[in-house]
């Protein structure tokens, strides 16, 4: 997620809702793991002569990885969707398809199998219940259809040191007021982080054919790291985020 100033005292949130509509949250995420995601699904889909796809960007922020991924789905329907009200208003300045939806059991304003694919971009991890939004991605896909996932890896190549240094890992969060035995300083809301094979089996436990796991570098690396971090892209177990390609079983 990118940065954002922490939250103070006097900007302290009531509860989740009241953090995520708060402006001073991040809502976007790094371009290189937008980049890396459309193209996985661009090739997945094919040309737009084709056909024209209907892609979702199931919690689309302020629609900055929906506009990055538009020039490698030329032609395809890519609709931004978020509950938040304030990332809908800065996202319709990037997409021309915006809709207000929830991860809740018909919360998703779109028929069953209205979509050909989904995009959940750095979503997962902030839900309290992933289980019932992987349920209503599964209702809006098509038979085949086409979920791209990404998302924080628990088990980054750093945070493996970190653990045996005894120090918090990156990405995990104890609070949504400041950051806590861990480096960083900005606060985004985290509740759940997943290995590459805890992501894998939660996928096809709720339904989904796994077809590809892959591995995308973090924008927050410190610059002296990110050559490094690079390569480790290269081991998706390791890498800072991982991308999941599934289709709806």
């Amino acid at each position: 997620m990118t940065s954002a100033p922490t939250t103070t005292a006097r900007q302290r949130p009531k509860g989740l809702r009241d953090f995520y509509e708060n402006p001073a949250v991040p809502v976007a995420s790094g371009d290189a793991r937008s980049i890396r995601q459309a193209r996985i699904l661009a090739a997945a889909l094919g040309p737009a002569t084709t056909r024209t796809a209907t892609v979702l960007d199931i919690g689309c922020g302020d629609g900055t990885a929906a506009a990055t991924a538009a020039p490698l789905l030329a032609g395809h329907r890519v609709v931004g969707v978020d509950w938040s009200q304030d990332a809908l208003k800065r996202a319709h300045a990037r997409l021309p398809y915006v809709v207000r939806g929830e991860l809740s059991d018909g919360g998703l304003p779109f028929a069953d199998g209205a979509a050909d694919a989904v995009l959940f971009s750095e979503v997962v991890e902030h839900l309290v219940d992933p289980d019932s939004a992987l349920d209503e991605l599964r209702r809006v896909l098509r038979p085949g259809g086409h979920l791209m996932l990404s998302t924080p890896n628990l088990a980054a190549w750093y945070n493996r040191g970190l653990l045996l240094a005894g120090v918090q890992p990156v990405f995990s969060e104890v609070s949504l007021r400041g950051i806590h035995g861990r480096p960083g300083k900005e606060v985004v809301g985290h509740l759940r982080l997943y290995t590459a094979r805890a992501l894998r089996e939660f996928v096809a436990a709720s339904g989904f054919e796994v077809v590809r796991l892959s591995g995308a570098p973090f924008h927050g690396v410190p610059r002296p790291l990110r050559a490094l971090d690079r390569l480790a892209c290269a081991v998706p177990s390791a890498a800072s985020i991982l991308l999941l390609h599934a289709r709806k079983a």
